[in-house]
């Protein structure tokens, strides 16, 4: 399924920004975002995937589309806003039934039911992107062992002898800075006690 993301509304959401401020920052959030979804998407849905940001703050002499980690990547140079840009988009979708378009936006969410397209809140996709990105990780995990299984064939024992022979390891332990103390007490602690009334 396409997907057709408008980028602000999801950058809002996410909280991802880009380090530093001043010029240049919306550019390092923009970039921020765009390794988060390279990150989290598939290889075949980064190449069907358009992520539409305002010109607003870009950087001079960007062209209007490139391209991120096969995803397309759209600035509204010669649009009101993204959202006109967007509304373009999915007006021209030849195949809008099989587009998912992501916005909170009302006025983008009506341009996809327009065309029978489907909308997802941005914060619901997120979640649910972030979700399968933690759920990806835990079966990977899963599917690495903690210890080798079986035993170790006689060129890997012969390996790791050889490995570990020919390095020097001295284990000295660290020099005590704090003095024996042979009475925990501090000196005339308890005199008292012994003292004949």
């Amino acid at each position: 399924m396409a997907l057709l993301i408008d980028g602000y509304n999801l950058l809002h959401v996410t909280g991802i920004s880009g380090k530093g401020t001043g010029p240049g920052s919306f550019q390092r959030s923009r970039e921020a975002l765009l390794r988060f979804l390279a990150a989290s998407l598939d290889p075949d849905q980064r190449k069907v995937t358009t992520v539409v940001f305002d010109a607003t703050d870009a950087p001079p002499g960007l062209p209007g589309t490139v391209a991120h980690e096969d995803m397309t990547v759209r600035y509204a140079r010669d649009y009101p806003d993204a959202d006109a840009l967007i509304e373009e988009l999915i007006e021209r979708e030849s195949a809008p039934r099989k587009l998912l378009v992501v916005s909170s936006d009302h006025r983008i969410q009506r341009a996809a039911r327009r065309r029978r397209a489907r909308t997802v809140d941005s914060d619901v996709w997120y979640s649910q992107l972030w979700q399968r990105r933690v759920q990806s990780r835990s079966a990977s995990q899963q599917l690495v062992p903690e210890k080798p299984i079986g035993e170790l064939s006689p060129a890997e024992i012969a390996h790791w002898v050889k490995e570990f022979s020919t390095q020097e390891v001295l284990v000295k332990p660290p020099a005590s800075t704090k003095p024996a103390l042979d009475n925990p007490f501090p000196p005339g602690y308890g005199e008292d006690l012994l003292r004949d009334n």
